[in-house]
């Protein structure tokens, strides 16, 4: 049961300058829902309120297909099973922008209650132990020197995992400064304490190649071989680090590379940094500024970045 023109839907969201990763997983959403169809037999020209339920229940089950036809044999959170609907009310959106007959409108989609959860971040002297902790458990000398580098510097920047490891050395200057383009090509620049600054240029000094790539993968223990180099970290490695790192430390909250942007914003808030400041260096959408005030806020930015983060002092 293919969707009607849905390769004209993918290209739109490239138009539009979503993320590789973005279309990538909207493209898989809407895999499950023609698995959906395909499986309860249900044209998509007849969907109803009636087929849009059952698609909640086939999504809630253990039963339900992946993007790659493969069983899951686990239940998806709200949030996640949120996050099908949406690609799908925007799907149906689109259509509509290009008149194109839809059988129920995007609102007849309706997101299920989600379930709330309270935001849980670690101590700040576990935070700190979890950063310094490749030094400690990691063999390699390269390794770990990349790796502490990566840490340190996702919660001196508050920078997204997708962000940092798509960095290019070119995108940071002398002073620490680094250019990032985010979420919705979004640009901002983050700022890294001294601390970070000093474990990226320990890292640095493992590498005699010309790749542009910041972070990169390391073949064999010779960090000295241009054979052993493969683009760059992937999010799955990194997060699988974090982990086994927390596991180790016996830290019993569960912190992820996400954990670390959380308490980058919950440690700088703790210490009097401004809001308005916060929301800038996160890269967050704006409420109440515009565009006349960016070159300002950002200048206050790196001001209240210098001031008040935790690890500033080498």
């Amino acid at each position: 049961m293919n969707l009607p023109y849905l390769a004209s839907f993918h290209q739109h969201l490239l138009d539009k300058h979503y993320s590789d990763e973005t279309v990538y997983n909207y493209e898989r959403d809407l895999k499950v829902f023609e698995n959906f169809l395909t499986e309860t037999a249900i044209p998509f020209s007849k969907v109803d309120k009636q087929a849009i339920n059952r698609y909640k229940a086939y999504l809630n089950s253990i039963d339900r297909k992946t993007a790659e036809d493969q069983v899951t044999h686990k239940k998806l959170q709200s949030y996640s099973l949120n996050r099908f609907l949406s690609s799908l009310r925007s799907y149906l959106k689109y259509l509509i922008e290009m008149d194109i007959k839809t059988p129920i409108p995007p609102e007849a989609v309706k997101l299920v209650k989600t379930e709330r959860k309270h935001a849980h971040v670690a101590e700040m002297d576990e935070l700190v132990k979890l950063i310094e902790s490749p030094s400690v458990l990691e063999n390699n000398k390269a390794v770990a020197d990349r790796n502490r580098a990566m840490l340190e510097m996702l919660f001196s920047t508050g920078m997204r995992i997708s962000e940092l490891l798509s960095l290019n050395r070119a995108h940071i200057d002398h002073t620490g400064r680094i250019f990032i383009q985010g979420k919705g090509k979004k640009q901002r620049f983050v700022y890294m304490t001294p601390r970070a600054f000093n474990h990226l240029n320990s890292y640095l000094k493992h590498r005699t190649d010309n790749l542009q790539a910041l972070f990169i993968p390391y073949r064999g223990s010779n960090a000295n071989d241009k054979a052993a180099y493969k683009r760059r970290i992937s999010t799955n490695y990194l997060q699988e680090r974090i982990k086994f790192y927390r596991e180790k430390l016996k830290i019993n909250i569960p912190i992820s590379a996400h954990g670390l942007r959380h308490g980058f914003a919950t440690y700088l808030a703790e210490n009097g940094a401004n809001p308005a400041a916060i929301q800038i260096l996160l890269g967050h959408e704006s409420l109440d500024t515009t565009t006349r005030y960016v070159h300002a806020s950002d200048r206050y930015a790196e001001e209240t970045h210098g001031k008040f983060h935790p690890l500033k002092k080498d």
